[in-house]
């Protein structure tokens, strides 16, 4: 059920109108089929109406300076050395470029995903001895704007055995709608994703969500793309290992990713709601296990070689 919210300004409930009662399926469709259509000419007049919409989107970062299709561009490789990693081993970096929402510690196994909006674990997480680890643990919710860079990397060295696919609904996930919708987290597609340690006793989970216009995660150690599109199993095993850094896959555009640690974590100095996170900045703190040397201290194309994009 949708909750009136008194707060809104007119504005944001034009934006809740305009991006969560359209057909939500069929625009998400249409987004995926157009995007990638391999017209330079088409693909620079999206670009820029995008910016004009987009003031912060930064395409000048990007290996690549001209794109073949509006995909292309949405899932852009940075230059290398302009995400440097933490190298401190007790600390779980950020998996994406992202403005940190709602975050905090768990309350037993409530999460809110705006301010008198909670979910429990259980909604989200479909395995309940995994989303036991969690209670009284800590949340911070990652969002990623459509403009930003949309590849998400391993935040610790760890192994992913097995991804929990939840096909769903595809809600705008931006803050205007998680005042609207209850449990909209729950409601829309996603992956979750456990990040296996050698201390079984320390339990971080991701899980990205898909939204409206996206509905489409890759992971590069699964040969299909989750979207509206996939009918195969909801549990797939897999064996994936990763170091700190290493890239784990993308969104089509924009999302979410939830961050969940067991409460042993704490979050870093200066993650609280509305901050700015780049990928391999300091999250959490509070890891167990020992750090590697390594002679690379940002991301590159070396780190991200073990896998196709």
């Amino acid at each position: 059920m949708n909750k009136a919210t008194p707060g809104l300004t007119a504005s944001e409930k034009l934006n809740f109108l305009l991006t969560n009662r359209l057909p939500r399926r069929w625009a998400t469709l249409f987004m995926g089929w157009f995007s990638r259509i391999e017209s330079p000419v088409l693909t620079r007049i999206s670009i820029a109406v995008w910016q004009c919409f987009a003031d912060d989107l930064r395409l000048q970062d990007a290996q690549k300076c001209h794109f073949r299709s509006l995909r292309e561009c949405f899932t852009r490789q940075l230059k290398p050395g302009l995400r440097p990693l933490d190298l401190r081993p007790d600390v779980v970096c950020s998996p994406c470029d992202a403005i940190v929402g709602t975050c905090g510690r768990i309350e037993g196994n409530r999460v809110f995903q705006a301010k008198g909006f909670p979910y429990t674990l259980d909604d989200l997480i479909p395995d309940a001895a995994l989303a036991a680890r969690y209670r009284n643990g800590q949340f911070i919710t990652l969002r990623l704007k459509s403009s930003m860079y949309h590849r998400f990397h391993a935040p610790v060295d760890c192994r992913i055995s097995q991804v929990s696919y939840v096909s769903g609904d595809t809600w705008n996930v931006n803050p205007v709608a998680l005042k609207q919708v209850e449990k909209l987290f729950c409601k829309n597609e996603r992956a979750v994703l456990e990040l296996r340690s050698d201390d079984r006793n320390y339990s971080l989970t991701l899980v990205p969500v898909a939204a409206i216009l996206v509905a489409s995660m890759k992971f590069h150690f699964l040969t299909e793309p989750l979207d509206l599109k996939y009918r195969g199993a909801n549990q797939i095993p897999c064996d994936a290992r990763f170091r700190k850094g290493q890239e784990i896959g993308y969104f089509q555009h924009g999302s979410t990713i939830l961050v969940f640690a067991s409460g042993q974590y704490q979050r870093s100095a200066g993650v609280g709601e509305g901050h700015h996170i780049k990928v391999g900045e300091a999250l959490l703190t509070g890891h167990p296990l020992p750090g590697r040397d390594r002679s690379d201290s940002c991301l590159s194309e070396e780190s991200d070689a073990a896998f196709d994009t």
